[in-house]
């Protein structure tokens, strides 16, 4: 065992000094490397940061909820799906009674008006129709004041609570509770401001207000299209929810089972399957454009390794005569690859780090540890597998014609 150990230990420093020896030659091979890494690991945490945005931002529909629907989020055929029946607050009322899964029900339905404060003034503002069950299935939180009560719902009172933006832009010197808001011509009281939430797909989620169902179809939309939301008690029990939801739905609506479903059961899984469908080929491209490019700069670590052979047959020759082993030469060269590509690694990890920061301003990124680890490993595994072939070349050399050449 000692033997071995000195074995491989003087294996070591032959290759580190060949290195040291040649070190132009060496930074060359390692600029290649690293050029190949960088792309690499660059690729990889471009792919993990876009697949960690999308999940973060679908993850504010809820990992745990279905959305039962007039359409189909994935539906082509809107023509067809606008003959639907709309959804019904009574909808959400036979659901939120009937389901054994659910651990709320809540219906909502969305409009567009501007709101105003005294001389204060924002268009655009969505106003969101809700139940007092809502903000069990959804992430808002009541940073001040209060969220609705069954009576706010049921008498159709005219209050709201409002996101953090609305009340950072109209309420900046007075607090908003309590203010009288007009959205859209008519005037609510202000019972509750959100938590800060950010951003979903470019809108603005502080840029809400929420009215209760009944006092949003009175005064914005007497026909409103109804959505019901629906969150299961755990989330190992969506799928099952799923089924519930849609035996629930058919049974209210009296289909037959010859006929199709005329409404639609929807999560956040769709989108992730779209998601996916269409960033597959991309990534692919781009993983085997980064491939390559590594590929390449194995090929020039061969190169090198097999000019570095038969510039040392001479010292291969005398080791052998000497009493060196096969796999003891063998040894060497493949360490002196691999020594070169994980050097080649470890700097393209930090480049890719440094480029991933920039790219943080205008692309999502992200770069756990496994990442580096995986860097600088592949990196290695590319110089032994490239220095393979020159290793046992050297190995199999005789020592006769090997001293020969001196």
């Amino acid at each position: 065992m000692l033997r071995f150990l000195l074995d491989v230990y003087e294996g070591v420093r032959i290759s580190l000094r060949a290195l040291r020896m040649n070190k132009l030659r060496a930074a060359l091979t390692t600029l290649a490397i690293l050029i190949g890494v960088t792309t690499v690991v660059l690729m990889v945490t471009i792919i993990l940061g876009l697949n960690k945005s999308v999940a973060d931002q679908f993850a504010f529909l809820g990992s745990n909820t279905l959305y039962i629907s007039r359409w189909d989020w994935a539906g082509d055929n809107w023509r067809q799906m606008l003959k639907r029946p709309r959804v019904e607050v009574a909808t959400a009322d036979f659901v939120r009674r009937e389901s054994q899964l659910a651990e709320a029900v809540s219906p909502f339905a969305q409009a567009s008006r501007t709101v105003s404060y005294r001389n204060n003034r924002l268009t655009q503002v969505q106003v969101m129709g809700v139940d007092q069950d809502y903000l069990v299935t959804n992430s808002i939180k009541i940073d001040l004041g209060r969220w609705f009560s069954e009576d706010d719902v049921k008498r159709n009172r005219q209050v709201v609570t409002i996101g953090s933006g609305i009340a950072e832009k109209l309420f900046d010197r007075v607090g908003p509770l309590d203010q009288r808001l007009d959205i859209g011509g008519q005037k609510f009281r202000i019972i509750g401001v959100h938590n800060k939430m950010g951003r979903f797909f470019g809108q603005d989620m502080d840029n809400y207000v929420y009215v209760p169902i009944g006092a949003f179809t009175k005064a914005f939309w007497h026909e409103a299209d109804i959505n019901v939301v629906a969150k299961a008690r755990e989330a190992a029990q969506v799928e099952d929810m799923r089924w519930e939801l849609r035996g629930l739905m058919r049974r209210y609506r009296h289909l037959a089972p010859t006929e199709a479903d005329n409404f639609g059961i929807n999560g956040q899984d769709i989108f992730m399957n779209i998601y996916r469908q269409i960033t597959a080929s991309i990534y692919a491209g781009g993983f085997m454009i980064a491939m390559i490019s590594l590929i390449v700069g194995g090929i020039g670590i061969m190169n090198i390794m097999l000019v570095s052979v038969t510039e040392r047959t001479s010292e291969i020759g005398l080791r052998k005569a000497l009493g060196a082993r096969r796999w003891i030469i063998m040894w060497q060269f493949l360490l002196e690859a691999a020594v070169l590509c994980a050097l080649g690694g470890v700097l393209g990890v930090a480049a890719a780090y440094a480029g991933s920061r920039l790219m943080n301003n205008f692309l999502p990124t992200y770069m756990p540890l496994w990442v580096v680890v995986f860097g600088v490993a592949f990196a290695a595994l590319v110089g032994v597998f490239f220095g393979f072939y020159p290793s046992l070349k050297a190995a199999r050399l005789s020592p006769i014609e090997a001293l020969r050449q001196e």
